[in-house]
């Protein structure tokens, strides 16, 4: 038996530009996500990575961005119904830009997520900007929740964005 990996490793094909250029949207399949190849974990489609159960959340991605610019880093999710392991569990949305650059993050609460909601909520987005004088222009973008040592499950994450916002 070949053996296969367990983790999702990012489809580059499933990130689109937005129209206008506005930004970048990153579908499930263009993710990293950690235990993202074992079916116990995760259900994958073209259209959303559910979550089935893991006590690890890593998700993650990378795409390129211009000098100058700011950009808003954002997940489209669902908690279903029978969701569990989110009670006064925070997640963190976090970006850097570069390999080396210090992470910003925005702390959520997916308790309340019942529909397609883009976390963090629009009062409290994620904000990176990008100086002139950068010379590594991948902005690394990831969900996690790996903390808490919890079990959690029922996720949905329909998409990620990253979505220009103006010059810094």
């Amino acid at each position: 038996m070949a053996f296969r990996k367990p983790h999702q490793t990012a489809d580059i094909t499933c990130i689109k530009e937005m129209t206008n250029g506005a930004g970048k949207e990153i579908l499930p399949k263009g993710l990293n996500i950690i235990w993202g190849n074992d079916l116990r974990y995760w259900k994958i489609t073209e259209q959303s990575a559910e979550l089935l159960q893991v006590s690890w959340l890593e998700v993650s991605g990378k795409v390129k961005v211009d000098k100058g610019n700011s950009y808003l880093v954002k997940f489209d999710v669902t908690v279903k119904e029978n969701g569990f392991g989110w009670d006064n569990t925070d997640v963190l949305v976090m970006a850097k830009i570069g390999k080396k650059g210090p992470y910003k993050f925005k702390a959520v609460n997916l308790k309340c997520v019942t529909s397609g909601v883009i976390i963090p909520p629009n009062d409290n987005q994620l904000k990176i900007e990008v100086d002139q004088h950068e010379k590594d222009l991948e902005l690394h973008f990831g969900l996690y929740e790996v903390w808490s040592g919890k079990w959690k499950g029922g996720l949905i994450i329909n998409k990620a964005e990253v979505v220009k916002v103006g010059n810094v």
